[in-house]
């Protein structure tokens, strides 16, 4: 009997074994699919752009160069742009994270006698919309057009964002709230207070979520400020980067240029090597909060997403 017991003991400890390796080289190659798209962008951007037209690029530049970077930052316009889109990420996140929050804690109470027609008028936005042209006029009529609060007020709450602060509010204890009331604490109070405090993983979770939609926006910049050059966006000056770009080398196919190049034995960019430098200028302030905000990201969804 003990030796058969062993031997099951050594089949078990085997089949372990195999799981985990398994479960190594799977992991190991889902790492590799995730990071190879970054890296390899990372590699094409620090390469010479007439080289990259060879291809052949995969992780490590193969003639370094910064020109793709130089040429995309030395725009005089770029520096202002940037503190634009700074500034409407960071005034955008805290107001719509604040009121996303004010209105999810307002139609989490259950004493609320509108909460199931506020909240299906909120869910019904996310399937219908006026159109792009009606939109545009009432961004008109509201006077929004050609100023910095266009940025702000259209989306000021997001749907799928109130539904996850609403349902983790709603999986709060609530005799917190009903020890509060009883104290004499308003609903004010109780907001700030209690459920604002408790609330920090998904409000995190959400302010990660508003923060990368405004700092990736820049299609309303081109519908509603194109003309207002002291309200354009890192974004859509990056956007115009490229397109400048690909008009340059409209009708010409990579092999003319790249022999171009080398004839005139002088720097040039293509519209890949310079989408390239695009794609790491925007991504590096998103990848440096994200770390802080780790920790209650996966929490703050998590538990939101316990209710529906």
């Amino acid at each position: 009997m003990k030796l058969l017991d062993k031997i099951k003991g050594s089949r078990r400890s085997l089949d372990d074994l195999i799981f985990d390796s398994l479960n190594v080289v799977f992991m190991i190659l889902l790492c590799v699919v995730m990071l190879y798209p970054m890296l390899n962008t990372l590699a094409v951007s620090f390469n010479d752009a007439t080289d990259s037209v060879r291809g052949g690029i995969y992780l490590w530049p193969r003639e370094f160069s910064l020109y793709n970077y130089q040429h995309v930052l030395g725009e005089s316009q770029l520096l202002h742009a940037g503190l634009i889109s700074v500034l409407r990420t960071v005034i955008g996140t805290a107001i719509s994270v604040l009121c996303t929050a004010m209105v999810a804690y307002t139609i989490s109470r259950q004493y609320f006698v509108l909460r199931k027609f506020v909240t299906i008028a909120f869910v019904l936005t996310m399937y219908f919309n006026g159109g792009l042209i009606p939109t545009y006029l009432l961004m008109r009529e509201l006077s929004l057009i050609g100023t910095f609060w266009i940025y702000i007020i259209p989306g000021i709450i997001g749907v799928f964002n109130l539904i996850v602060v609403r349902s983790f509010i709603e999986g709060l204890p609530e005799s917190i709230f009903e020890s509060a009331r009883i104290d004499g604490a308003g609903e004010f109070t109780q907001f700030f207070k209690l459920a604002l405090p408790l609330a920090i993983p998904v409000i995190a979770t959400i302010s990660l979520f508003v923060a990368v939609f405004q700092w990736n926006q820049w299609f309303d910049v081109f519908l509603y400020n194109s003309s207002q050059s002291h309200l354009s966006t890192l974004q859509y000056e990056l956007m115009k980067i490229l397109q400048n770009s690909n008009a340059s080398l409209s009708g010409r196919s990579p092999s003319d240029a790249f022999s171009a190049a080398q004839n005139a034995n002088a720097n040039t960019v293509t519209p890949t090597a310079v989408r390239a430098a695009m794609t790491i200028i925007v991504s590096v302030p998103i990848i440096c909060v994200y770390p802080f905000l780790q920790k209650y990201f996966v929490k703050g969804l998590t538990l939101g997403g316990v209710k529906g």
